[in-house]
């Protein structure tokens, strides 16, 4: 739940820089924005997602059932490989030509399919270990992390497609922030939950009262 709190808190910082920055890009009449001049910094997102993505997988192996040396294993593959993700799209995320951004978006893929084939494996054996209940949550947990993280590749590639670049943004801004708030809160709530059950059958007790799994 500490990492939890830590990683809603640094996303709340850099939401409360990024909606200044977007202030000072843009003036608003009616619906239409007008760009000022001044450049949307995008490298608060960046800035957020270099800190709070390696915390999001190490708070999924703290609730696993791993201990020792492969949980440490485990948390060094998965923050070298965010860190690298996050580290890869970046100079595609800044820049307007269409082969750059192709070019770093594929280089930023490669680690991002290693996280999601390292939690495929590695925690659908650990998966087994686990009571029904707690499987249940983790399925949801790898379920809702493929679906958020989904999201961040589709809003990339937008301003690669046919459309007015300014709806381009727009919208890529919008995808990700909504990914984002799947992505934590969310993600911070099913952990809480399975850390409570897994907490309570520890103790003999009942989990009744737990945030209810999605069967």
């Amino acid at each position: 739940m500490v990492l939890a709190a830590i990683i809603v808190g640094i996303a709340a910082y850099h939401y409360v820089r990024m909606f200044t920055s977007w202030s000072t890009a843009f003036t608003v009449s009616g619906a239409i924005y007008t760009p000022t001049g001044e450049p949307f910094n995008e490298a608060y997102r960046y800035a957020d997602w270099l800190l709070t993505v390696p915390l999001l997988l190490v708070e999924l192996v703290a609730v696993l059932h791993i201990t020792g040396q492969q949980r440490s294993g485990m948390i060094a593959r998965l923050v070298i490989a965010a860190v690298l993700m996050i580290v890869l799209g970046y100079p595609g995320e800044i820049s307007s030509d269409v082969t750059t951004r192709l070019v770093w978006g594929t280089l930023s893929s490669i680690p991002f399919l290693y996280i999601l084939y390292v939690l495929w494996r590695d925690l659908g054996a650990v998966m087994e270990r686990e009571s029904a209940e707690v499987r249940v949550l983790l399925r949801n947990l790898r379920l809702l992390l493929l679906a958020s993280w989904g999201v961040y590749p589709i809003a990339y590639l937008l301003p690669l497609l046919s459309i007015d670049p300014a709806t381009a943004l727009v919208a890529r801004q919008v995808g990700y922030s909504i990914a984002d708030i799947v992505a934590k809160p969310a993600y911070g709530l099913l952990i809480y939950a399975i850390a409570r059950i897994k907490t309570q059958q520890e103790r003999g007790e009942s989990s009744e009262g737990t945030i209810p799994a999605i069967a």
